[in-house]
């Protein structure tokens, strides 16, 4: 560690901010950095400011406005940690040239750059995450690939770091991210005693896909390709084979997957899949019932095989997945 007149430097620290940022996107990696000086005392040294472009204050998704210490025009020292918070505003930010041009400019001299859920659109507009492993907030990962061809998008992650450049999932994620570059600058016992007065995980168990729901997309416009949709998630323990269903069409089995596939999006067995699973959270949620039980109400026919379809899905198994979500 870098030291000054036998103290530890002081690291400076720039969340770029906007209307319509996450509250929690800002204040989670505040109260960590902040709680960091106070655990270590004058061994661990943090200056943390917000930056908004022309310096104005900005209103928060809650409503609350954020005051900023920094226009992030004027800012013209490169901090040793750059990071860009997400929030409902940030496909207008990701769209603002000038905000995305201090971003990248800021970024080439800083020692790392991060991000905070949808603030990943952010660096991604600015270039850096071309050619490199990122992740956002679950729902919208997809737009982040689809809009990006060059990021590889990991949504299943809580954070990913890669070289210089770290991108968490959504929200509390950016409390994980920024414990772990606590834990980079000043080692695990800080950061540790940081987590624990926070009352959070130093590393939560599992992925995000846990905490992710099933957003099916348009159904198909053919009445009875859409009608057996519609009874696949209604009575996902029904008979749901191809043969089954391709039956129930009148269709061979080799031209209902096509057909299947070309409108649904996915194959028939990933599909009912994913409903099966649906339903199996949703009972795990609500209901005091076994395991074996829930397996059977959707379908699974084994709980051997309801434990592989959940990891695959929701990278948790059911057991563990209710611990964490059952109601009451």
């Amino acid at each position: 560690m870098a030291t000054v007149s036998g103290k530890v430097e002081t690291r400076d620290v720039l969340i770029v901010v906007y209307d319509g940022v996450q509250l929690l996107d800002v204040a989670g990696p505040l109260d960590v950095f902040g709680r960091a000086v106070c655990e270590g005392g004058d061994g661990a040294g943090y200056r943390v400011r917000l930056a908004s472009l022309g310096g104005r204050s900005v209103a928060t998704s809650a409503d609350a406005h954020l005051g900023v210490s920094a226009d992030l025009a004027r800012v013209r020292k490169p901090p040793d940690t750059l990071m860009v918070a997400g929030g409902r505003g940030y496909a207008e930010a990701a769209a603002d040239r000038e905000l995305v041009r201090h971003v990248r400019r800021l970024s080439a001299g800083a020692r790392r750059t991060g991000s905070v859920c949808t603030g990943a659109f952010v660096l991604a507009e600015a270039g850096l995450l071309d050619g490199r492993r990122a992740t956002t907030h679950w729902a919208f990962c997809s737009e982040l690939a689809a809009g990006y061809p060059a990021v590889t998008v990991q949504p299943d992650a809580i954070y990913v770091r890669d070289g210089t450049v770290v991108t968490s999932a959504g929200v509390t994620a950016g409390i994980d991210l920024t414990l772990s570059l606590l834990e980079d600058d000043y080692g695990p016992e800080l950061a540790r005693a940081v987590a624990k007065f926070l009352v959070v995980f130093m590393q939560r168990p599992g992925g995000q896909s846990q905490f992710s729901t099933w957003t099916r997309g348009e159904p198909p416009l053919g009445g009875a390709l859409r009608e057996l949709v519609e009874a696949i998630d209604a009575h996902p323990a029904d008979d749901l084979s191809v043969p089954a269903l391709a039956a129930r069409l009148g269709m061979s089995r080799r031209h209902f997957s096509r057909v299947f596939s070309q409108q649904v999006g996915t194959s028939p067995g990933a599909y009912v899949e994913r409903a099966r699973v649906a339903a199996a959270r949703a009972l795990l949620e609500s209901t005091p019932d076994s395991v074996d039980t829930i397996a059977g109400q959707c379908g699974f026919g084994t709980v051997e095989t309801m434990r592989r379809a959940f990891v695959r899905e929701a990278g948790v198994s059911p057991a563990a997945y209710r611990d964490r979500f059952r109601r009451g």
